[in-house]
Formats: C-alpha cells, sequence, structure tokens
C-alpha cells in the first residue's frame, strides 16, 4: 500500500475550507486536543485538523483530496469508543459526523427509520417510541453515542441477548468510499440477497471501508410493559450458572446483566444510592429485565425465574416497584465503566464466551490477577456470554503497547480461545486489540481481510492502522 503523506500544506487547507466553511476547520490547539482521545484507557494521538462536513457530498469531495495526496482520514462519531478506534493514530485529518445530526425520516406503515450517522442513539430511540416503535440496540453509552458509531463497532448492548444486535436492524447504507465515491450497500426491504452483502460488510468494519452517511434501520413495535429484577449471590461461580439456568428453563430475558460485588461497590459509592444492597456476603448481582405486551404473563415468567434463582442460591430477591426504582438500578449498571476507570481500573476488555463457561471464565481471570498482581473486575452481559473485564495494575495505566500487560493479555486471549470464546464482542479490536488478532484467525483468514481492505481503500487512508497493520 501507499506511503501516507502525513503533513496538510496551506493549499490543502483551503481546499478542506472551501468545501465545509472556514467554520468547520479546525487546527487550534483546543480542538486538536479533544479530538486525540476518546474512552480507550488512556490513548492519545493528536490529528492535523478536525473537518466538521455537513453533507455526503462534502465528505465525497474532502475524501477525493486525501486519496489523491495519501493523508490518513479517521472519522469519529461522539468520541465513546473503547479500541481506539476513532483514534487518529497516523496523523493526518479527522472527520467528525456530528453535523450529520437528522432523523431523515420515520416510516410508520413499514416500521423504518432513517437517519443521519452523528444522531445520538438515546434521542433516535426517545423519537421512534413517541410514536410506538422499538430501536432495541443500548449500549452503555447510548446518551452520548452515535448511531453512526454503533454501525462501526456493531454495538449491542444489554437487550441484545433477546433483540440482537445493530447488524440485525440495519437495511441499507449511503456510504462514502475512501476514493470519493458514494454507493448505497442495499435496499430497504426484509429480505435481499441481490449480490454481496455489503451492508453488513461496512457494519462492524469499524470506518476501515467506508464513511456512512445515511442509515435505515428496522424497528418493531414498543413493549408496552417490563419487569426488573435485582438477584444477589454470595457465590460468584453460582450466579454464573444461575445464567445458564434461565436459558434452559424457556425463559428470554429482555437483559440479563452481571455485576460482580467489586465493581457494584464501587459505582454505588459514585453514584451515591442504596438502590442495590452491598456488603461483604454478597460476590455479585444478576440484573434480569423481561418485557412484553402481556403483564400477566410476564409476572409469571418472572415468578418462575425469581423460584430458579432460590434454587440456585440467591438471595433476597428485590423487585423494582416501580419506574425510578428501575432507573436507579440501571444507573448503577450504565454508569459502571466510567466510575471503575475514574478508581484505576483503566484497561478494560470485551471478550465473549459460551454462556455456560462464564463462571471458568471468571475463575481464569482471578487465578491470573493472583499470578501477574493485578486487580479485576467483571460485569456486563452474562446473558449472551460477554463480559467486560476491567484491570488495575500498579504503574500501568494503559495496554498498548505495554510489553508487560501484552503477555498477560496474550494469555487471557489464549484461554478465552480455548473456551470457545472470542476477545471482543462489542468494543471492537481499533487499536488496543489488532496485536491478537492471529489468536483468532489464521494467516490466510487476516490476509482475506486485507485483500478487503485493499479493495475499498487502495492507498489505505481510511482509519489506516486499525484492525491490522
Amino acid at each position: 500500500m501507499s506511503v501516507l503523506q502525513k503533513t496538510i500544506t496551506l493549499d490543502l487547507a483551503e481546499s478542506f475550507k472551501k468545501i465545509v466553511g472556514e467554520a468547520y476547520f479546525f487546527t487550534d490547539e483546543a480542538t486538536l486536543q479533544d479530538y486525540s482521545k476518546d474512552a480507550t484507557e488512556t490513548l492519545q494521538f493528536s490529528p492535523q485538523a478536525v473537518l466538521k462536513p455537513a453533507t455526503a457530498d462534502e465528505i465525497s469531495a474532502i475524501l477525493k483530496i486525501c486519496n489523491q495526496y495519501k493523508i490518513p482520514v479517521t472519522p469519529r462519531g461522539g468520541g465513546t469508543g473503547l479500541s481506539g478506534g476513532a483514534l487518529p493514530y497516523l496523523g493526518g485529518i479527522v472527520i467528525s459526523t456530528e453535523r450529520l445530526n437528522k432523523i431523515l425520516h420515520i416510516d410508520e406503515r413499514n416500521l423504518q427509520v432513517t437517519t443521519e450517522p452523528g444522531v445520538i442513539t438515546e434521542v433516535l430511540q426517545r423519537e421512534v417510541a413517541a410514536r410506538g416503535l422499538f430501536y432495541p440496540p443500548d449500549p452503555s453509552s447510548k446518551g452520548s453515542c452515535f448511531i453512526g458509531g454503533n454501525i462501526a463497532e456493531n454495538s449491542g448492548g444489554p437487550r441484545a441477548v433477546k433483540y440482537g444486535v445493530v447488524k440485525d436492524y440495519v437495511l441499507n447504507l449511503e456510504v462514502v468510499l475512501p476514493t470519493g465515491e458514494i454507493i448505497w450497500t442495499g435496499a430497504n426491504v426484509l429480505k435481499n440477497v441481490t449480490g454481496y452483502n455489503l451492508t453488513q460488510l461496512i457494519i462492524g468494519s469499524e470506518g476501515t471501508l467506508g464513511i456512512v452517511t445515511k442509515i435505515v434501520l428496522k424497528l418493531i413495535p414498543l413493549p408496552k410493559y417490563d419487569i426488573l429484577m435485582l438477584a444477589p449471590f454470595n457465590d460468584l461461580d453460582k450466579a454464573c450458572e444461575a445464567v445458564s439456568v434461565i436459558f434452559r428453563a424457556g425463559c428470554t430475558p429482555s437483559a440479563l446483566e452481571l455485576m460482580e460485588i467489586d465493581a457494584l461497590t464501587i459505582v454505588s459509592q459514585m453514584v451515591g444510592t442504596h438502590a442495590a444492597p452491598v456488603n461483604s456476603s454478597i460476590a455479585a448481582h444478576l440484573l434480569i429485565e423481561l418485557d412484553g405486551n402481556n403483564k400477566d404473563v410476564l409476572v409469571g415468567e418472572m415468578e418462575q425465574i425469581a423460584a430458579l434463582m432460590e434454587q440456585h442460591g440467591a438471595g433476597d430477591l428485590l423487585l423494582a416497584e416501580d419506574a425510578q426504582q428501575k432507573e436507579e438500578l440501571w444507573k448503577l449498571r450504565r454508569r459502571m465503566a466510567e466510575y471503575v476507570k475514574m478508581c484505576g481500573y483503566t484497561i478494560e476488555e470485551d471478550v465473549v464466551v459460551p454462556r455456560a463457561e462464564l463462571s471458568r471464565l471468571i475463575k481464569v481471570l482471578k487465578e491470573m490477577g493472583h499470578k501477574h498482581q493485578f486487580k479485576s473486575v467483571a460485569y456486563g452481559h452474562a446473558g449472551d456470554g460477554n463480559l467486560h473485564i476491567r484491570i488495575k495494575k500498579d504503574s500501568v495505566a494503559d495496554s498498548y503497547k505495554n510489553p508487560e500487560m501484552q503477555l498477560i493479555l496474550r494469555e487471557l486471549f489464549q484461554q478465552i480461545k480455548a473456551l470457545g470464546g472470542t476477545i471482543t464482542g462489542e468494543h471492537g479490536v481499533g487499536l488496543i486489540q489488532k496485536g491478537f488478532m492471529d489468536i483468532m484467525f489464521e494467516e490466510r483468514t487476516l490476509q482475506i481481510m486485507r485483500d478487503i481492505k485493499r479493495a475499498f481503500d487502495p492507498n489505505n487512508i481510511l482509519n489506516p492502522g486499525k484492525i491490522f497493520d
């Protein structure tokens, strides 16, 4: 691939200003600082300029120039990423999608919405909910992350266990290719086998193949009722085993989250709430949600789950009595990543194993912590085997290019692979996981991925250095 040119000349700067307008071309230190980092560990890489286009045509014009002069381009959404995917690792420019922030059309007849990528996920959810419709994917950062970023990472969230992840709701995408062409990847229909599935190829590609500028999403009717229960366990193994029990009994929660007590203690203190019991006898909580349109059926199913939890070692069960109590319990879970990071757990891994292996995964983690002298907390989407692991090791602030931490993570990921799992479920590969791709894939598989990248981006200008070198 071509050698990238990281210098933006005065002539190029003027060309960019003519495209986006001088007010949306930034080279001041404060802006470069803001766009040099996201939520990933403590990583930071500065761009030479930040551009904020408002249309697909503007993005197309920018990419044509960058492709011609081989300038690295990093697409960026809300800046909430956890794998370094939106960091300008090789300098060049950042293209922010924050001005592409319109919900273009809600089609109630066909249960679809067409949106631009800069719309905040929770904003879109509220807008469609006002019409009795539901867009289920709900990452913890849904109050600040962009739909476009969710597309790039194939985000999931707590309700993926019942409703699936972003890829299950995307029908069609408008994409600007690295060479500047604008294409649609599919059609606004529920079934489509016309040619290769480029829509699904773009989803989860982490901004390396194109920049998404319009998104057509499938919606479903909004469930009328939900019930939320908290189940405390004094044994972490029993909490993990109880997860599999629920599904074997034929129940399908809309969310099933595990919160290890160390993480819950931190967030309870930071939030200042007593919504969940925290004491020395508790090892973990399961947060269990059911939703649907028949309240009596939901109550009966939750009673069945409650009985199963008690049979498998749960303590006093807490059923949320009203919307406020539900909100308090969900706040504990959704703020967990933010607050444990503030307490020094800066390294986050996002791993997935088959549900029945959750207990073994946590045992492996704790054994490795004792062996390598690090502390860890675990929480996350136990219902689909996706746990977020936060690590704190003295004098190690991040994992990227830290030789000791890289060896520890390689050992952990090899164990996860042996359990039938994978090294990232929804945060992506980006920068921080790319050195471990050989654990998951044979070289021929990686070469096919590189060939796809080259077909889309022959000069390697778009988000270079991510997923693989």
